[in-house]
């Protein structure tokens, strides 16, 4: 089977990672619903031309509302970005801004209001415009990146941050691959499809969000001046190797590794007679429970602090329920298994900000480990 690519619309695509059928990622059913829950296949392909790696041929998933809450790393996140890139470009001061929003929250229009910034109406071009985290959840990744270049007004600058492929490959990320997230995102297949729309790369900055973002500024190809920090990531990234359909197709291999790794892990614990319950229940939680096959049986139950998501379920064989969080501090299990493992440091901070109970923090990847505090 084969498609276009979502980018460049070319024909010179390829299977390099199959993580088989899996569930839909953003759907939490009720506790009470009963299996077997709708899959469908989750693979990575690579476009030979433009090197965007992307969701392959398989159609838009089960709609549903967002029920998580914005992590306090998230917003913490927004608002110093906001605060650099007005330091960073004064001229943008006061200037007219679009923002092209992620449904999982990050966006930046309300600090910019505050620091005077201008909304920009229907239709109308803006001196900067914003996209974090939003268009990868849009199937046609090239059409979407043509509709930003196509807002951006003359001289100005666009901004984009994503999840960076990078990361996601050397740290074996691959519970970020879900239904819902139609590219990973190089910054040589964003120079590669930005420039059919008339856009240039000019700088880059690497970022800690989500287990590694970058943070890209464009503009018009005949306003922008690359800097130096584009040439570095790109040698990182040519380093890695990961525009090779080969290197790439190592990830598969890894994924599995680390979850059959989760399951022995969880399982040593659990013959050892100690008690393992999860906090979080984040998108990335169906394909990394999944892929590891972990049930009730190793993990009663998970929490979060979203209330949308209590008296729900993981969805896809693991069956795991999603409780209140002070289920979680009352149980005061032996180990915590950290699903939200990008923000762990903001989870241990605060189960332990009341002295905590003594707990093992584990991070299941890139493979299983303790996190210490």
């Amino acid at each position: 089977m084969s498609f276009n690519c979502r980018g460049c619309s070319g024909e010179n695509v390829v299977l390099v990672v199959d993580l088989g059928a899996q569930p839909c990622a953003d759907y939490f059913p009720a506790a009470e619903t009963p299996g077997p829950d709708p899959r469908w296949p989750l693979e990575l392909w690579l476009c030979r031309d433009c090197t965007l790696v992307q969701l392959g041929p398989v159609e838009a998933q089960l709609p549903e509302e967002p029920l998580a809450v914005e992590s306090a790393t998230s917003l913490a996140h927004a608002e110093a970005s906001v605060k650099e890139i007005l330091r960073d470009y004064p001229e943008l001061a006061g200037k007219v801004v679009c923002e092209f929003a992620s449904h999982h929250g990050g966006s930046w229009l309300g600090h910019l209001s505050a620091a005077g910034s201008q909304l920009a109406a229907v239709g109308q071009q803006a001196d900067l415009v914003i996209d974090v985290h939003g268009i990868v959840h849009e199937p046609q990744y090239g059409d979407m990146l043509k509709l930003r270049a196509e807002r951006l007004a003359p001289g100005g600058l666009l901004v984009m941050e994503f999840h960076h492929l990078l990361p996601l490959f050397i740290g074996n990320q691959f519970d970020t691959i879900r239904h819902g997230h139609w590219a990973y995102v190089s910054l040589r297949a964003l120079r590669n499809v930005a420039a059919l729309h008339g856009l240039a790369v000019e700088s880059v900055k690497q970022v800690e969000m989500y287990g590694g973002s970058l943070m890209v500024m464009l503009r018009h190809t005949a306003d922008a001046e690359p800097d130096a920090s584009v040439d570095v990531v790109l040698a990182d990234e040519d380093a890695a190797g990961i525009a090779d359909e080969v290197q790439l197709g190592s990830l598969q291999e890894a994924a599995w590794h680390a979850a059959d790794a989760l399951h022995a892990e969880l399982t040593r614990h659990k013959d050892a007679g100690r008690t393992v319950l999860a906090y979080g229940a984040p998108s990335k939680a169906p394909v990394l429970l999944d892929l590891s096959k972990v049930t009730t049986d190793l993990l009663p139950f998970t929490v979060d602090i979203a209330p949308g998501k209590h008296g729900r379920r993981i969805p896809g064989g693991c069956m795991v329920p999603i409780r209140p969080v002070a289920d979680l501090t009352a149980a005061q299990p032996d180990v915590v298994l950290v699903l939200t493992w990008d923000i762990a440091d903001e989870v241990v901070a605060q189960l332990e900000a009341d002295g905590g109970w003594g707990a093992t923090y584990l991070v299941p990847l890139p493979e299983p480990h303790e996190r210490g505090f």
